[in-house]
């Protein structure tokens, strides 16, 4: 597993090819100790997901605690997970945040199929675009890498588009187009969907202007933030899209107070390239999102 912190300086390229999750630990928000009270109401907050039965939509979020030391989680899964690999999913990323950050207040990893993320601030609403992780597949584009990038963009805004127009139950949307040279492009995007339609676009579009960043000339790639994510990929890793119910109405949330996180230079955070060796399919686990 490789644990990816907070880190303010230029872009980093990290060669990995076994680790299935990506973990950002905060250490400028603060640690805790063991068995203290924030402890104690974390431990709770992520024990808890399972015993909400009724959410059948594959997003959650819960506080648990008082003042300073309250608890603050959101999990998210991709839209074609039921309910019991949704919630697997999210406990096993609860596993992998208490071994890779085990004394930070604020954390997040970003497994395959879904991300967990917990804060002792308010998160909930919040559109927050660092920290960025970006990610690449080293197969390399056949052909014209141009017309590969104008057909890849179109198919994203489409996707970003279909996101975006879901309700505070899911915001998530998969797709192909077809590339020159018989390729096939294979695609998602997904926000957490306590995001506003707006919030959830301005967090796709700058996800989609960073492929250049980190994925240019490649024929698959990753750009995982807290409120978005998006992949492209030359293999179908993604099943049909779960219906939901639509007798049953949208969650509704309280909104937070007014904060808004838009940071898009690449030296005011730490955003990470991580480099995958390309397998045979199925794909590189490291590249599932």
């Amino acid at each position: 597993m490789t644990a990816i912190f907070f880190l303010f300086c230029v872009c980093v390229i990290v060669i990995i090819s076994g680790a299935s999750a990506q973990t950002s630990c905060d250490n400028n928000n603060g640690n805790y100790t063991v068995n203290s009270t924030y402890y104690n109401n974390l431990n709770i907050l992520l024990s808890s997901f399972s015993t909400h039965a009724e959410i059948n939509y594959g997003f959650y979020n819960f506080s648990h605690g008082q003042g300073t030391d309250k608890a603050h989680a959101v999990g998210v899964c991709r839209g074609d997970r039921t309910q019991e690999e949704c919630l697997k999913c999210l406990n096993d990323s609860r596993v992998t945040l208490t071994k890779e950050c085990p004394n930070q207040k604020e954390a997040i990893v970003w497994d395959g199929e879904c991300s967990l993320r917990y804060s002792n601030r308010s998160i909930i609403g919040l559109m927050e675009n660092q920290p960025t992780v970006l990610l690449y597949l080293t197969l390399e584009v056949r052909g014209s890498v141009e017309q590969f990038n104008a057909t890849l963009k179109s198919l994203m805004r489409n996707l970003t588009r279909t996101a975006a127009s879901g309700d505070s139950r899911r915001k998530y949307a998969t797709g192909s187009a077809s590339a020159p040279d018989f390729q096939t492009i294979y695609g998602y995007t997904q926000c957490t969907p306590d995001l506003s339609s707006e919030d959830c676009t301005k967090c796709l579009d700058e996800a989609v202007s960073q492929i250049p960043d980190c994925c240019r000339g490649r024929a698959g790639g990753n750009v995982l933030k807290p409120s978005c994510r998006i992949r492209f990929d030359p293999y179908l890793f993604y099943g049909p899209t779960l219906k939901l119910d639509t007798d049953a109405p949208p969650p509704t949330t309280t909104p937070p107070p007014s904060r808004f996180t838009n940071n898009t230079s690449l030296h005011s955070q730490g955003i990470l390239l991580l480099h995958s060796r390309l397998i045979p399919h199925p794909i590189p686990k490291i590249l599932a999102s």
